[in-house]
């Protein structure tokens, strides 16, 4: 799946004062393109580093923190913005506690290929290969997993050159009666 974190030390305390001190960005909440939809929701990269811990079985506050080595309250916004996108939802802590846990809804677990692509595109394309520590394997049989493909609806493997984006037809409209 992904790769583990290693924990930032300099370079979050400089994103920790970016992010306080940043404009309020565009909303792409009502943008008819889906890729600027998704990332209103998931386009910031401690977002995508928090889902990426959530489907590594992380669940409380604390352990994203110390994981991530993120500051409270970044952590606290991207984890309530989770929240609010339907990504993350909040649970009384397994072992009784008074805590509470995040953990993935159905949307969130959906972000798994995402995730995988974003690691196969680093794994082709980085400029230091061999400092990624791990490879995704099948659990059951332990190799390691097929590069992801687009198919069309009768198995032919695509590329870019060969897809292309068309109009989404119009709803019927109802007539009143």
């Amino acid at each position: 799946m992904m790769q583990p974190h290693k924990r930032v030390i300099d370079a979050g305390i400089r994103q920790t004062q970016r992010d306080e001190t940043m404009v309020k960005r565009t909303s792409f909440e009502g943008d008819s393109c889906p890729v600027a939809r998704s990332l209103e929701a998931i386009g910031d990269w401690w977002s995508l580093l928090i889902i990426r811990e959530a489907l590594l079985g992380l669940r409380r506050f604390g352990e994203f923190q110390s994981k991530l080595g993120m500051a409270k309250n970044i952590l606290a916004a991207r984890l309530r913005s989770l929240v609010d996108h339907g990504i993350l939802e909040t649970a009384p802590a397994s072992d009784g506690s008074a805590y509470q846990e995040y953990v993935l809804t159905p949307k969130g677990r959906g972000t798994f290929p995402i995730l995988v692509a974003l690691r196969q595109w680093s794994e082709a394309f980085d400029d230091r290969p061999e400092e990624i520590a791990t490879i995704l394997v099948d659990r059951e049989k332990g190799r390691p997993v097929k590069k992801l493909e687009l198919r069309a609806e009768d198995g032919r493997l695509l590329t870019q050159a060969e897809t292309t984006l068309k109009l989404r037809p119009a709803p019927r409209r109802r007539s009143a009666g």
